[in-house]
């Protein structure tokens, strides 16, 4: 069971999980044998720290088939909410087991108002009023501007993270 109380909801960030693609392991080198053995370890770490009550937005490019989405959605803890990237077609979108889907969304967390969305933007509303940008796609790559943050699992050994680890970082990824 995660590290929390049974009554405390927490809020985590992920994006480019790319389930069951098998391109995703040679492209960005991920460390793993084979699309099963990526696949158990996605699905390990985030129960790990996602508890059943817990809110995770998942920032696009959940996996290669569409058909397998709501499956993979029933073992993962969480309400889980979707910002489609590039690779999520309308089928993954349209999967049971999303509280939400869309492209784009803004929320204030801990005090902090965030952009939410899968593509790392160059200016974000709120910006120089100090809000977050949040997303994926870059796979860790992208340099980053201050205060924006790649959730992808890339950049976060492959597990969902919470706003207040991207912070403890100290510098934006």
């Amino acid at each position: 069971m995660p590290a929390t109380d049974a009554l405390s909801t927490r809020l985590f960030f992920t994006a480019d999980t790319h389930f069951g693609d098998h391109r995703t392991i040679n492209i960005w080198r991920r460390p793993f044998a084979d699309v099963a053995a990526m696949d158990a370890l996605l699905i390990e770490r985030w129960n790990a720290v996602v508890g059943p009550q817990d809110i995770v937005w998942h920032l696009g490019d959940v996996a290669r088939r569409p058909g397998d989405v709501a499956a993979l959605l029933a073992r993962l803890h969480g309400t889980k909410h979707l910002l489609r990237g590039n690779n999520d077609p309308d089928d993954t979108a349209a999967a049971p087991g999303w509280a939400s889907v869309g492209d784009y969304a803004e929320l204030e967390a801990d005090g902090h108002p965030l952009v939410l969305c899968h593509y790392p933007f160059r200016s974000w509303n709120q910006q120089h009023a100090r809000a977050i940008n949040l997303h994926g796609h870059s796979h860790g790559r992208l340099k980053p501007l201050p205060r924006q943050y790649d959730v992808g699992v890339d950049v976060h050994h492959f597990a969902p993270v919470t706003l207040a680890q991207l912070l403890e970082q100290g510098t934006s990824r």
